[in-house]
């Protein structure tokens, strides 16, 4: 692509975009809403409130798309970055039913709201003197949450949660359409990859659930050093693909990590539930029919 092309493309994505230095996204008229969402255990969480902001200017964001199109042709990204939890997977059940159901023959006895609170806010408090949550497999940090969220140090009870949480047991996928939308996007020539704030236990979810084969790389953040707003995490799994950031587009359901980082790394990025709401929505966004 040239470089007076590429500069419209970001200049054009900076304006209609939201992003760090303008998080509304507005620009004058869009509207903002907010939604609370359940938690998951023993495994990294969204946020716990974010903000949705809503497709809004439409008509703007296809003009983008259109402009997109006519720069790189009818598949106008090269690559789709996806979020894990939240986005690709969620939890099959809530966590503090799983936190006290396991825990109540290790003597867990508070109930399923006390355990939520105290989960939620053990997770928002800074990890020491970490600059990151998940380091290697997160073990240190996930006895640190789930003593602080039961009650309970047990080693055994935190090693039962702990692998409970790298099976299929755990999670579901968010989108049962998603394998079918992946293999199109692949033979049309997009890569694929997974960005996601977690612990080393993500690739052994993504074998658990079968879809491991569909990504052509994880970036994951205890392996990269980095966690998400940080563009540093987008820009591996863009260094993993061979492509340059303008030539991939992310898609994840927190505005923070997945949106505005995403767009500092100089990705574009669609937030999940409100600018899309399924693969099949995105495939068709990136000019791939399904």
């Amino acid at each position: 692509m040239a470089l007076n092309a590429f500069s419209k493309s970001r200049s054009l994505s900076r304006a209609l975009k939201p992003g760090r230095f303008n998080p509304s996204g507005r620009s004058g008229v869009r509207a903002i809403g907010s939604c609370l969402e359940h938690s998951t255990a023993a495994a990294p969480v969204p946020e716990a409130i974010r903000v949705n902001g809503g497709l809004g200017l439409w008509g703007v964001d296809k003009e983008y798309q259109e402009y997109r199109k006519s720069v790189y042709g009818d598949v106008n990204y090269r690559a789709l970055l996806v979020d894990a939890v939240g986005t690709l997977v969620v939890p099959s059940q809530p966590m503090a039913q799983i936190y006290r159901q396991i825990g109540e023959k290790y003597g867990v006895n508070y109930s399923e709201n006390e355990i939520l609170n105290r989960y939620r806010r053990a997770y928002e408090q800074p990890w020491g003197k970490s600059r990151l949550r998940y380091v290697d497999d997160g073990r240190p940090f996930w006895q640190h949450i789930v003593s602080s969220s039961t009650g309970c140090s047990d080693s055994q009870y935190f090693e039962e949660l702990y692998n409970y949480y790298a099976t299929d047991k755990a999670w579901h996928l968010c989108d049962p359409d998603a394998g079918e939308v992946f293999k199109a996007l692949r033979n049309a020539g997009v890569k694929l990859a997974v960005v996601s704030n977690f612990d080393t236990r993500l690739r052994s979810v993504l074998r658990a659930l079968d879809c491991d084969h569909w990504f052509d790389a994880v970036a994951v953040s205890a392996e990269v050093a980095a966690e998400k707003p940080n563009p540093t995490i987008f820009l591996k799994a863009c260094d993993f693909l061979g492509v340059n950031p303008e030539d991939a587009v992310h898609v994840g359901d927190d505005r923070r990590n997945d949106i505005w980082g995403a767009r500092d790394a100089g990705c574009d990025a669609w937030l999940w539930g409100s600018d899309v709401s399924s693969f099949k929505e995105v495939a068709q966004r990136i000019g791939v029919k399904i």
